[in-house]
Formats: structure tokens, sequence, C-alpha cells
């Protein structure tokens, strides 16, 4: 365990850049006295928030780097330019050890590739996966992958599954999350040949494993919140994610404009504020924000590129508690013990 992480901040991703970074980092080292930030970006920018940053103003280190990943950047072309630009410098922090993590705000699918590229996949994962948590009725539940791996076999699945429920232990202190993967009914013989041989696996390692396997569950039950871990491939996780956050801005928009309706309804409001605030709260994508690459032998986590201050500084936290759980060892001690007590099958040929 790092109890004194460092964390490499891409100072220039996001939809506002240093603004947004260099207050979400003084928030977070509120919340955390003993991180330090290594800030890769343009250095007067930098230099200009700082002054409304005394926490971290003090002791920060900034790199100084011109090159800027943009939304637009083709994740080929920023490899290409990586070691010149914000963001592939915050991601080899991570690599030589400078860092214990990064986060960055900027182009998705360039953070990916880069940080595979630099981190390497762990040993025993095949593919990383985007991971991160959404809204529930109940409480938080862990949802990956998020869009890094369009088509998985079932090995990738059960990787996933094993990968998220350490997720959830570290992040949501749970000491055996209950897994689930998602498919188009809770019935055993739905749903592809990759999901099955991917269940039947993991219901075969059973008790051997720390999580509880409750076979499959439908895009439906996902916000029940009575799953602490949904696996899927990345296609249907992306859809998922966006339909989830849609859905979400379509509640509080109808009941806008529901509230507006008349005077009755205004008064309504004026009654019903409290529980309204909490339910704003609760969908708001800032609370929940902070997407990580896991399977690298690093963390990089992936914040919103419209995160607020309070959102980035989460997006911090999120880092923060996966180095100091040390998220890498309990994936890989769980890979191990997966190995170790693997069934004795064959997935099924394709």
């Amino acid at each position: 365990m790092n109890n004194n992480p460092v964390i490499a901040l891409d100072a220039m991703g996001g939809d506002v850049g240093p603004a947004i970074v260099i207050a979400g980092a003084e928030l977070a080292r509120e919340r955390y006295p003993a991180l330090r930030f290594r800030i890769f970006g343009q250095k007067p920018r930098i230099e200009a928030e700082l002054k409304t940053a005394p926490r971290i103003a003090a002791e920060a280190e900034i790199v100084d780097v011109d090159g800027v990943v943009a939304g637009t950047d083709k994740p080929s072309a920023a490899i290409r330019r990586a070691k010149s630009t914000s963001m592939g410098l915050a991601i080899e922090a991570v690599k030589s050890g400078a860092a214990q993590a990064a986060v960055s705000a900027g182009n998705t699918g360039a953070l990916m590739a880069m940080a595979k590229l630099a981190l390497r996949t762990m040993e025993g994962i095949e593919r990383p996966a985007l991971v991160a948590l959404m809204p529930t009725l109940r409480s938080d539940s862990v949802v990956l992958d998020l869009g890094a791996n369009t088509e998985c076999d079932a090995e990738n699945l059960v990787q996933f599954a094993v990968m998220g429920a350490a997720f959830a232990r570290t992040v949501l202190a749970l000491e055996r999350p209950k897994v689930a993967l998602l498919n188009i009914g809770e019935e055993d013989m739905k749903g592809t040949e990759e999901l099955k041989d991917a269940a039947a696996l993991l219901r075969a390692a059973g008790a051997d494993l720390p999580m509880e396997f409750s076979g499959f569950v439908e895009g439906n039950g996902i916000g029940q919140g009575l799953l602490d871990v949904i696996v899927t491939d990345g296609f249907s996780g992306n859809i998922a994610l966006k339909t989830a956050e849609g859905t979400a801005k379509l509640v509080t928009g109808l009941l806008g404009n529901a509230y507006r309706s008349s005077w009755l309804t205004k008064i309504g409001y004026l009654l019903s504020r409290s529980a309204l605030r909490a339910l704003r709260d609760h969908l708001d994508p800032n609370n929940h924000n902070g997407a990580v690459f896991l399977g690298l032998n690093g963390v990089v986590v992936k914040s919103h590129g419209s995160a607020t201050v309070k959102g980035f500084a989460n997006a911090i936290g999120v880092a923060h508690d996966l180095v100091t759980q040390d998220i890498q060892a309990k994936i890989r001690a769980d890979l191990a013990n997966f190995s170790a007590h693997r069934p004795a099958m064959v997935v099924a040929a394709k």
C-alpha cells in the first residue's frame, strides 16, 4: 500500500482545462491531505490557476509541456506524439514510477490507447476494461466494460468479473460483491455462447472466488441496486451507460417542466424541494465521476470532460482509493485464486 500517493494530472484535458483540474486537485487535497501532484501542461496557464489553490501550490511539481491531445484527435495520431503531450507524459509518469496514478479528462480513445501501449496489460489479463460506478435505487453499482472492447469472449468476461469484484471491494468496501452478467434474460438458456460459457466458469468456481455470482441480469435490473457488479462487453456497456445518463436527464427535465406548469405545481415544488435536490444529487454524474482502465500495470482514471470541480476531485479520489488500497495486488491475487480453482471444463468452440 502507498498512503502518500503522487497523482499525475493532465491539466490540459477536458472542456475547461487547467481551471477545473487545479481547483479539483485543491479540493481533493482538502479531503486527502497526504496527496501530492505532478501537473503536466502549459506552465503559464497552470501557474495562473495555482494562485487560488494554496493547498497544492507550495509543493505541486509542474512539468511544462505545450502539446495537447484534442477531443477530435484519433488515438493513432495521439500515440505518435504522446511524449510531447500533457496526457502522454502523465501516463509516462505512472510507468516510470514518478507517480502512482494518472487522471485525465481528455480524449477517452487516446487515453486508453496511450495507457495500454505504455503500461501494458497485467499478466493473466487479455484486455483492459473501462469500469465506473452507476447510481441505483440502493447505492452505486460497478459496471464494466463501458467501451474499451466492443467484442468479448468468455475468458474476457470472466476476467472482467474478477477485476470488477476487486474494484467493488476496493471502492465500495464490499467483502463479497454480488456479480452478474448483462444478458437479454435471466434464464440460463438465453444469451450468446460467450455469455453462457462465462457463466458456467464463474458458477463452477463458486465460493473459491471473493464474490457471489448471481447469474444473469437484464438491462432493467441495473438500476434496482440488487447487484454490486454488472459485467458486459464494451458495446452493450457503453449503450447502457449513455442510456442511463440520458434517462436521468429526461426524468429531471420532465420534473422541471411539470413543476413549472402552474402556480399549484410551483407550490408543490417548494414543498418537495429537499427531496428533489436529493434526487438531483443522486443522479448527478459528477458524484460518480472517475472511470478506470482496469487490467493495466498502473492506475489510469478518466474524468468526464465536462466534469465540475467537485466531479474532478471525485475522480482524483477514485485514484487515491485504488492506489492506497492496492487494487493491482487484489486483482493479481484474485486471478491467481481463480486459476488455482479453475474448473476442469473446456469452453465451447465458437
